[in-house]
């Protein structure tokens, strides 16, 4: 069966020049390794999404797709979790260059 949750993620973002919103309202449905929700992004802008999570040793790995982002409709996601911990891969346009850098951060509820 489904299960449903409401999570709020505080994070920070490194190596990065814009400035971004640190809190993410999230609301999850998992079945399975299945997941789909809507976040609020640091952009500002809702985000839904869909993929899978992938138990590891340590920790999971979320790959999907997401929306709500300036730089295409959509686009890749990946995020590692540990615990309450999160860690993602980001990419910036910002005053003419290309920046990347990484997200990290809290998520806590259920």
């Amino acid at each position: 069966s489904a299960a449903s949750d409401v999570y709020k993620r505080q994070s920070m973002h490194v190596g990065l020049e814009a400035n971004y919103n640190e809190i993410h309202p999230h609301a999850r449905c998992t079945k399975g390794n299945s997941i789909a929700g809507i976040f609020y992004n640091s952009a500002d802008n809702f985000s839904a999404y869909i993929g899978k999570e992938l138990l590891l040793k340590k920790g999971s790995l979320e790959i999907g797709l997401v929306s709500g982002y300036s730089t295409r409709d959509i686009i890749p996601m990946i995020r590692y979790k540990q615990n309450n911990f999160f860690i993602s891969p980001a990419y910036e346009k910002h005053d003419g260059k290309e920046n990347l850098g990484f997200v990290i951060g809290m998520e806590f509820g259920q």
